[in-house]
């Protein structure tokens, strides 16, 4: 069986609105620090020619910068002119220490007042975080240097709205383990006990799918597993093992619930695709389907062969797909 191969054209798109929603809330972002830590650069300009002077200030300016973890202010050659200033009180060994290796540190000797660096990892406690830069300049507007307020990410304001579809939605190849990969002609496929009970694990699930508020099933067929999520409580997942999941009791330990509205699915491709899960577990005794997964809300299946090799796609897109698309 021959692995899929996404087009270029899609993972640019998919990368690009990444990167617009990034660039989105980096701007918003930008316009919540920037007022204050220019009013904090304007203060320190006074106070830049004595470090105890430009502590007291950057001290005073720190309860006032909501969410910043650490305050201090750099010289133009890189070096920490200030203290370090930080809820926790003041660290006077930070200075003269050698920052000019940070790209943004660079970036401010230029011409830009503002900056807000890239997101980075803290080395410290391996927080994401960002860094927020004004320049500080004298009464000619000569620059003397900046000032620089660290920012850990989770206390910074997120986006209230939901990712959009075109985020997460398209089509992607992911490769696995080069290990397994090197190894895929010295195997072959088992049957599984799940494998030996296929057509009652598609008729169960499906009837979990469409009737008693699943929303994410994931089939392991090597491992003869089962992992639901339910629409009522999508914090938590269930797991069950085969002998659970071809008892059609098992509807029973599940709510009835209408088919959800919002479901990018409709009801009739939900057995439609456990059946073609099975003809791709079924096909080849080499390259074969290991673990698939189905989601009614998102509309995407993603499917797991042996090679390691991972596929996310939208249902009606893996539908319309012949049998032999995938040999």
């Amino acid at each position: 069986m021959a692995l899929l191969f996404i087009s270029h054209y899609i993972l640019e798109d998919m990368e690009t609105a990444l990167k617009a929603r990034i660039d989105q809330q980096r701007d918003l972002l930008s316009s919540e620090l920037q007022g204050i830590i220019e009013s904090t650069a304007m203060v320190c300009s006074i106070a830049w020619g004595d470090p105890d002077q430009l502590d007291v200030a950057l001290k005073a300016a720190f309860p006032h910068i909501t969410g910043c973890k650490l305050i201090y202010a750099v010289d133009c050659e890189g070096r920490q002119y200030s203290s370090n200033i930080a809820a926790h009180g003041v660290d006077i060994s930070a200075r003269g220490v050698d920052l000019s290796a940070r790209p943004y540190i660079g970036a401010m000797q230029e011409q830009t007042h503002f900056l807000l660096s890239e997101v980075y990892i803290s080395r410290t406690d391996f927080h994401p975080c960002v860094t927020a830069l004004h320049q500080v300049r004298d009464h000619n507007g000569k620059i003397l240097g900046c000032i620089a307020g660290d920012f850990d990410v989770c206390d910074l304001p997120g986006p209230e709205d939901q990712v959009p579809g075109c985020v997460a939605n398209n089509w992607r190849q992911i490769k696995g383990d080069p290990a397994i990969r090197q190894t895929l002609f010295l195997q072959k496929r088992v049957i599984s006990a799940m494998d030996e009970n296929i057509d009652t694990v598609n008729g169960i699930l499906s009837e979990l799918m469409l009737y008693h508020g699943i929303f994410h099933a994931k089939l392991h067929y090597s491992s003869s597993r089962a992992t639901l999520w339910l629409y009522d409580d999508p914090h938590r997942y269930h797991l069950h093992v085969l002998d659970e999941i071809i008892d059609p009791s098992v509807c029973f330990a599940y709510p009835k619930r209408r088919y959800p509205h919002d479901a990018e699915v409709i009801p009739d491709e939900v057995f439609r695709v456990f059946e073609a899960f099975k003809r791709l577990r079924m096909a080849d005794e080499t390259i074969y389907l290991r673990s698939a997964s189905l989601n009614s809300i998102n509309g995407m299946i993603g499917l797991n062969f042996s090679c390691d090799g991972s596929h996310y796609m939208a249902v009606d897109e893996f539908l319309e797909k012949p049998d032999s698309f995938w040999g």
